[in-house]
C-alpha cells in the first residue's frame, strides 16, 4: 500500500510497434475513454518502446512497472492504483518468485546502462516541449558555437564506431568527408533501413524519440559542411515515419531545420526517403542508388563515399544508433562517452535480445559485457528448463556461437575474432531443440533471397550452399559434401562484391567450426536435435 499522491500523476503506455502489436493501442484508448476530457491531477501519455517486449502492454505509473496489462485492467488501476496508491500485485513482474515493484528492481533493467535509449519510452515522442524539458537541442546549440572540426575532433576522442554493422570510427569518416573537395556539396544519410530478421533498434529510436536522432544528423551535417541530409527508412516502418514527420516539422517550425539555424548562418534541411524493403539496401552504396532513383545494387568500394557517394559528391552515411550517440557526445563530452566500454570498443550498445530467451527485448549494454551476462542476467536465461545451445550476433550475417564463447566479450575484435560480428545489434538465442544445420539454412536462405543478384559468388554460391544443406537435412550428404560446404562459403566470403554478400556464409561457416558433429550425424540419418522430418534422434 503507498500512500495517495497529491501531485500531478504521469499515466504511461507503452506504444510502440510491439506494444501496439500486444495490444497497447485498446488499453491506450480504454484510458482516454473512462478519463475523459476532464481529468484533474491525471496526465495520459503514448511513449514509444520501454524496451521489455516480453512484458508488453507495459503501463508505468511514476515508479510503478505494470506489466501485460489488458483493457479490462484500466478502471482498477485508476481506482486502486492513481486514486488511492494501491499495488495491483497480479501486473507487477516476477521474477523467480520475487515481486518486483519498479523497473529499477527487474533484473532487465538492474543491469543496463540506457543512456541512448534513456528518453525512449519516457516521452511523447513527437511532442517537442518534452524533448525540450529534457535538455533537448542543446548539443545542437552548442555545437553551433563550435567549429567543424572541432565537433570532429570530439567525436574521434570519443571512440565512437559506427552502429551498424562496419565499426568504422565515426570522426574518421566525418573527417575525410570535411576534407574532400572543399568546394562541393556534401550530403549525410541516417541510414535507417533495418531489414535484419529480429532487430528492431533502430525502429524503437526512431519510434519513441525521434528528435535525439534529428538533433545528431544536423550536427552532423553542420560538421562535414553540409547543407541537405536524408533519412533512408524502410516502408515497413510506418510508424517510424510518422512520428518523423511530424517531428521535422515542428523543429522547422521554431527554427532547428532549414534556412540559418538559430541564427547560426547554417542553413540545413532533411528529407525521408522511404525504401521499399530490399534488403541489400542496408548497404551504403545500393542505399545511395535507391537515393537517386536506381536500382537498389552495390558498386565496388575502390571510390569510397566520402569523395563521391551520392549523386558523386562527398556524402557521410551513419547508422540511426550512432546518430543518436551524437548529441550525448557534444552535450556531455567524449571523456563521458568513453569512460565505459572496452579499449577499441567505446561506449554502450543497443541489441535486441530474441529467440529462446525468458526476457525478450531491446537491451543497452556497456561494449564488452560477456554474452553469458546478457543471455542470463539481462535475458533471464533459457524458458522451461532447456539447456543453451547457441546464440546467434550481428543478424542474418552473423555467426553462431556455442557454449564455450559464453564468457566472449561483447566488443567489435572478439565477436570478428570467434567467427561472427557486432552488425547491426541483433541477437537471437537458440536452445537444445535446436538443429544447427537447419539454422544455417534458414538464414542463408534468407540472404539468397534478399540478394541483389549482381554479382555470381553471393547469388550463386549462396545457391549452392543451400543445395548441399537440403542434402544434409534429408539424410542424403556424405563427408564430401561437408567439405565442399565450406570451401564454397569460403569462396563466397573472400570474393562477393559487397558485405552483404561476404558476410552471408557466417551461419554456415561458424555452425561447420563449432557445430561439425551436428553435420557429421545428419551424414549418419540422425538429427540430434529431432527437428528434420525423417531423420532419426
Amino acid at each position: 500500500m503507498r500512500g495517495k499522491s497529491t501531485t500531478v500523476q504521469t499515466i504511461s503506455v507503452a506504444g510502440g510497434t510491439c506494444g501496439m502489436a500486444a495490444g497497447a493501442g485498446e488499453v491506450w484508448n480504454k484510458f482516454a475513454r473512462v478519463l475523459g476530457e476532464n481529468s484533474p491531477g491525471i496526465r495520459l501519455e503514448l511513449t514509444g518502446c520501454k524496451g521489455f517486449c516480453a512484458m508488453e502492454p507495459v503501463v508505468t505509473i511514476g515508479d510503478i512497472f505494470y506489466c501485460r496489462v489488458r483493457p479490462s485492467d484500466v478502471e482498477e488501476i485508476l481506482e486502486k492504483t492513481v486514486h488511492n496508491g494501491e499495488l495491483l500485485e497480479r501486473l507487477l513482474f516476477q521474477d523467480d518468485g520475487k515481486t518486483c515493484e519498479t523497473r529499477r528492481e527487474i533484473p532487465f533493467y538492474q543491469y543496463q546502462d540506457r543512456r541512448v535509449l534513456s528518453l525512449t519510452g519516457e516521452v511523447d515522442p513527437v511532442n517537442l516541449q518534452d524533448y525540450l524539458t529534457r535538455k533537448g537541442f542543446e548539443s545542437l546549440k552548442k555545437a553551433l558555437k563550435m567549429k567543424g572540426e572541432d565537433i570532429i575532433q570530439e567525436v574521434k576522442d570519443s571512440g565512437l564506431r559506427g552502429r551498424g554493422g562496419g565499426g568504422f570510427p565515426t570522426g574518421r569518416k566525418w573527417e575525410s568527408c570535411r576534407n574532400s573537395q572543399a568546394d562541393s556539396v556534401r550530403y549525410i544519410i541516417c541510414n535507417g533501413d533495418e531489414g535484419d530478421p529480429g532487430c528492431f533498434q533502430d525502429r524503437s529510436l526512431m519510434e519513441g524519440n525521434p528528435y535525439l536522432v534529428l538533433e545528431g544528423l544536423i550536427i552532423g551535417g553542420y560538421a562535414i559542411g553540409a547543407e541537405q541530409g536524408y533519412i533512408y527508412v524502410r516502408s515497413e516502418y510506418p510508424l517510424a515515419v510518422k512520428n518523423l514527420e511530424i517531428a521535422l516539422a515542428r523543429i522547422r517550425a521554431e527554427g532547428f531545420l532549414g534556412r540559418n539555424i538559430l541564427d547560426s548562418g547554417f542553413d540545413f534541411d532533411i528529407e525521408i526517403v522511404r525504401g521499399a524493403g530490399a534488403f541489400v539496401c542496408g548497404e551504403s552504396s545500393a542505399l545511395m542508388a535507391s537515393i537517386e532513383g536506381k536500382i537498389g545494387e552495390p558498386r565496388v568500394k575502390h571510390i569510397h563515399a566520402t569523395n563521391r557517394g551520392l549523386w558523386d559528391k562527398p556524402t557521410v552515411l551513419n547508422n540511426v544508433k550512432t546518430l543518436a550517440s551524437i548529441p550525448l557526445i557534444i552535450g556531455k563530452g567524449a571523456a563521458w562517452f568513453s569512460s565505459i566500454g572496452t579499449e577499441n570498443s567505446k561506449g554502450t550498445m543497443i541489441f535486441s535480445l530474441t529467440g529462446n530467451i525468458k526476457n525478450t527485448g531491446l537491451v543497452e549494454v556497456p561494449m564488452g559485457i560477456t554474452l553469458r551476462d546478457l543471455i542470463y542476467k539481462i535475458g533471464g536465461g533459457i524458458p522451461g528448463g532447456k539447456k543453451f545451445k547457441a546464440i546467434q550476433t550481428g543478424g542474418p550475417s552473423g555467426g553462431c556461437l556455442p557454449e564455450s564463447s559464453l564468457d566472449l566479450p561483447v566488443d567489435y575484435e572478439a565477436l570478428l575474432e570467434a567467427g561472427s560480428m557486432m552488425g547491426s545489434g541483433g541477437m537471437v538465442v537458440m536452445d537444445e531443440d535446436t538443429c544447427m544445420v537447419r539454422v544455417a539454412q534458414y538464414f542463408l536462405n534468407f540472404t539468397r533471397e534478399e540478394s541483389c543478384g549482381k554479382c555470381p559468388p553471393c547469388s550463386e554460391g549462396s545457391l549452392l550452399m543451400l543445395k548441399i544443406l537440403d542434402k544434409f537435412i534429408a539424410g542424403n550428404a556424405d563427408e564430401d559434401d561437408l567439405d565442399q560446404l565450406g570451401a564454397i562459403g569460403r569462396m563466397v566470403a573472400k570474393t562477393s562484391l559487397c558485405g552483404l554478400g561476404k558476410s552471408a556464409p557466417n551461419p554456415v561457416l561458424t555452425t561447420l567450426r563449432y557445430f561439425k558433429d551436428e553435420y557429421q550425424s545428419h551424414i549418419k540419418g540422425i538429427c540430434p536435435a529431432g527437428a528434420c522430418p525423417g531423420l532419426n534422434q
